[in-house]
Order: structure tokens, then C-alpha cells, then sequence
């Protein structure tokens, strides 16, 4: 994928940020339905890129279909939430290594080395200089491009699935989480990451090239940890757990 398709419609990437930060901001309880119009008048926006939203966030799990029409907000356990990232972590790392060992495509390997490029220019040395809108949009291409570098159908249709597992999504980030600096911070190794992971398929370690893709995975799962365990007081600025019971 060339960098310059990345990049969604800003009341696209507005919509789902804000429907997901409303939904894991207590704003809603799980069971309870949304409404459309409701959701639409307070971001103030239209309603199209609001169903969009809501369409989406059920294939990450956040929502559920309900018999009566529209959806509501399910509730999961930590248990769920480590697996699912886990999860990914598994298969993306299996993606990794298969490129590594198979040999990537010349013009696959072009277009994630270029998103690298790209999210360089994103993330910036200094956090609070950071694009997040622009890294959201970069990272999601990156993670997408990497479940098909191997060319495997299988591969990445399962990486697929499981990224629609609550919480899972490489790109489940929320609007106020970008304004906790250890946040950001993190972001800048996810991004090192990147680096690395493309760096070992390009020089065919298979082996190295999973392991960084699994500890990229991990790296999710600590952020969502130090929330739960190390600083609670963040759960009042990012309520990124109000639907996760302990």
C-alpha cells in the first residue's frame, strides 16, 4: 500500500476516535444501546461517518448487534483483553517470520519500508511534536501491510480476525490517551520497533523477525497494564478500561 492511500477522511478518523473514546469513556454502560443521532449531535458530526464508526467498532468487539436493530456496548474481562493482544502478537509474529524466511516481494518490502519513512516524520523526536492523527492512520497501514508481506491468504485473514477481538486492534487508540506524555513515550518505541522488525525480514531472520514482532505486541498489552496496575489515577484522563472488569 503506497503511503499517500493511508490516509482516511478527517470526519472518518474524528468519528471512530470519538465513538471509541465515548464508549471507554464510562460516557455508556455495557448492554446499553447507542444512538445514532444522539452520538452524532454530541461529536458533532454527521451521521454517515457515525454508522461507519459504530460498523467498525463491532468488528473490533466493542460493540455488539442486537435483535432489536442498531448496537450496544459489550463489557469484557482483563482476561479477555490480554488474550486478544496476546493473540495478535502470535500471528503477527507468525507473519513476520514467514516473511523473513519465504523472501517478501520486492514491491511489499518498498511499500512498508516507505510507511517507516512516513512514521518518521509522524512521531517526530520530541512526544509532544507528534502527528497522532497522521501515526494512527500510518500505524494501522503498517500493521496491515505486515499481515501480507509473507503472501499468505491465510495469514492474513486470521490476523484479520483476531484484530476485530476487543481491544486487540493495532490502532485502538483514544483521542485522550494521546495527551499522557508515558503514552506518547511509548509510541516512539513502537515505532524503533518498526524499524526493527522490517529490518530483520529484510535480512531473512526469521526467528528475530517474530520475537520483535511478538514484543511489538507486548508493548500494547504493558501500556494497558501500567493503567491498571502502576498509576490508576490515569483511568480518570484515559478511561481506556471502564468496560474491563478486573
Amino acid at each position: 500500500m503506497a503511503v499517500s492511500q493511508t490516509r482516511q477522511q478527517p470526519q472518518s478518523l474524528k468519528a471512530l476516535m470519538g465513538v471509541r473514546d465515548l464508549i471507554l469513556g464510562g460516557s455508556v454502560r455495557p448492554g446499553e444501546r447507542l444512538s445514532e443521532l444522539a452520538i452524532a449531535e454530541k461529536l458533532g458530526i454527521s451521521r454517515t461517518p457515525i454508522r461507519a464508526a459504530l460498523a467498525r467498532l463491532e468488528q473490533e468487539g466493542l460493540l455488539e448487534l442486537i435483535a432489536s436493530g442498531g448496537f450496544a456496548v459489550r463489557g469484557f474481562t482483563r482476561e479477555e483483553v490480554i488474550d486478544a493482544i496476546e493473540l495478535r502478537g502470535m500471528l503477527e509474529g507468525t507473519a513476520a517470520r514467514l516473511a523473513a524466511e519465504r523472501g517478501a516481494a520486492p514491491a511489499r518490502m518498498k511499500a512498508i519500508k516507505d510507511l517507516v519513512r512516513a512514521l518518521d516524520d509522524a512521531v517526530c523526536d520530541r512526544p509532544e511534536d507528534m502527528d497522532f492523527e497522521r501515526y494512527v492512520e500510518l500505524n494501522a497501514a503498517f500493521h496491515t501491510t505486515l499481515a501480507g508481506l509473507a503472501g499468505s491468504e491465510t495469514i492474513r485473514r486470521e490476523i484479520e480476525r483476531v484484530t476485530r477481538l476487543p481491544f486487540a486492534s493495532p490502532s485502538a487508540f483514544l483521542d485522550k490517551q494521546a495527551d499522557v506524555p508515558a503514552f506518547r513515550q511509548s509510541l516512539l518505541v513502537g515505532q524503533a520497533q518498526h524499524k526493527a522488525i522490517v529490518n530483520a525480514i529484510e535480512l531473512r531472520e526469521g526467528g528475530r523477525a517474530e520475537g520483535l514482532a511478538r514484543e511489538h505486541a507486548r508493548l500494547a498489552r504493558q501500556n494497558l497494564e501500567y493503567v491498571i496496575a502502576e498509576d490508576r489515577s490515569l483511568l480518570r484522563r484515559v478511561p481506556a478500561l471502564a468496560l474491563v472488569g478486573e
